[in-house]
């Protein structure tokens, strides 16, 4: 099922709260979240120009102080960061880069987009960064400089250091999705192996004065791993990126030239990314413009607005994809069978970002393993919608955003052809969840906020919880 989860659904007014309507009220909802964080309205929203004064996130800037406005950045939703961008600042914007997922361009006129390839980097993303280094270091003191930074920058903006290729780069990245490493160890290792992570990009700026807009996609919103920090100081070492390669027993089985660069910087025969204190910093402001807590707010209320009683449980949800559906599913079987924390009609919401450890051969994300699994775990639960959704409509390699899970999908899925649990030891979660007509598939939604998980539940038909 494909749904444009960007425009609220005309003509749509209030309908039973009955289990039978359990998608219609899942699309209201997911759609109410990702407006809340459209990246151009969250531009709009912080950024004001009143004659020669920028008002950015309580900051003013002057811009009669400065010689030219530039705008760079890299993220799945920098495209529409950017047109806003334009539309406010107007011909005072000379020149940018700005680096996106293929297939989400958007129009602007000043600023050049430029398309690469995401999760696993390409020549173009290489290419495109390189615009970028060229273009900030023949900034001076009298430039402005807007870092455009949104979920993704870590994959699109990317400049190895010397002696790391790109296909050692593109082995590295495969190797570091597949261990089930979070995405702040994932980061850490990629800021000791780059030439713009880990604040080095505000190095190569300065001195001019940079402004950074973030939209967060990485739980509890720390900047030193959004994008990987490109503009702030990075709070790791190589000793920590060292840490992770054998946390994940990644040791010897990454590019030796990446494992030569670590230890270089482990013993510190590399220079270190620039810390908390660097002066580096001391003309850079960061401001996160759109965060999973905000969709999350957006989600909350339009479920009480659709008659749901509701709970925001959390905005960390991490750790295996298909143990968090165990814990999502027994919450659910709580409010169902106990009325606990809440009585049906409840909708209980979770944020953050699970992992997956990818043991087979399958295709799937994060969000449809855990809708997966969590089908695996509901068969004998009524009345429960659970619903998985990756805000940036793009579930690892796939053309899914998450998918759906109640009482029925392990048997559609049976019914299908496809064993359930021989699919989930496989990580081929998007056959299974397709074939059981359980896939939620948008297309780019233009923005990334992290995931969120949603328990929907609902009273029996006599409008009583059901019995557990």
């Amino acid at each position: 099922m494909s749904e444009n989860l960007s425009k609220p659904m005309a003509g749509v007014g209030p309908m039973p709260l009955t289990f039978a309507n359990a998608r219609a009220n899942a699309w209201e909802v997911m759609r109410a979240a990702l407006a809340a964080v459209d990246p151009a309205e969250a531009v709009r929203r912080v950024m004001r120009l009143d004659g020669d004064t920028l008002t950015v996130g309580g900051h003013t800037y002057n811009l009669r102080q400065y010689r030219r406005v530039l705008v760079v950045g890299a993220g799945k939703a920098s495209a529409p960061m950017a047109r806003a961008t334009e539309e406010v600042l107007g011909s005072r914007v000379v020149a940018g880069h700005v680096i996106v997922k293929v297939g989400h361009l958007d129009h602007t006129t000043r600023v050049s987009l430029h398309e690469a390839a995401h999760p696993v980097p390409d020549q173009a993303g290489i290419d495109a960064t390189a615009k970028i280094v060229e273009l900030l270091r023949g900034a001076g003191s009298d430039d402005l400089v807007i870092c455009l930074i949104s979920g993704g920058g870590s994959a699109l903006m990317i400049l190895p250091e010397d002696g790391i290729t790109l296909a050692d780069y593109r082995s590295l990245t495969d190797a570091l999705l597949r261990s089930g490493a979070d995405i702040t160890r994932i980061n850490t290792i990629r800021k000791h192996v780059e030439q713009v992570k880990g604040g080095r990009l505000a190095q190569v700026a300065s001195p001019a004065t940079v402004l950074s807009l973030v939209l967060s996609d990485v739980v509890g919103n720390p900047l030193d791993f959004i994008a990987s920090g490109p503009t702030v100081p990075d709070n790791t070492t190589f000793n920590d990126a060292m840490q992770v390669l054998s946390d994940f027993d990644l040791v010897g089985k990454v590019p030796s030239s990446v494992e030569a660069r670590l230890r270089a910087g482990a013993r510190g025969a590399a220079p270190e990314t620039p810390k908390p204190g660097d002066p580096t910093f001391d003309g850079v402001r960061t401001v996160v413009i759109g965060s999973n807590e905000i969709a999350a707010e957006a989600a909350i209320n339009r479920a009480r607005e659709l008659g749901f009683q509701t709970l925001h449980l959390t905005s960390f949800l991490e750790g295996e994809a298909r143990e968090a559906a165990k814990f999502v599913v027994a919450v659910a079987r709580e409010v169902e069978g106990r009325s606990r924390p809440l009585a049906p009609p409840a909708m209980v919401l979770c944020g953050g970002e699970t992992t997956v450890t990818v043991r087979g051969a399958g295709r799937g994300g994060r969000n449809q393993e855990l809708a997966l699994a969590a089908g695996l775990a509901m068969e004998a639960v009524r009345n429960v919608l659970i619903v998985a959704l990756a805000t940036d409509g793009s579930d690892g390699p796939t053309d899914a955003a998450g998918g759906f899970a109640d009482s029925g999908s392990a048997r559609r899925m049976r019914e299908a052809g496809v064993d359930p649990r021989a699919a989930l030891g496989a990580n081929d979660s998007h056959d299974a969840l397709a074939r059981a007509g359980d896939l939620i598939v948008t297309g780019p939604t233009n923005t990334n906020v992290n995931d969120l998980t949603f328990a929907f539940v609902y009273p029996d038909a006599d409008g009583t919880p059901v019995p557990a």
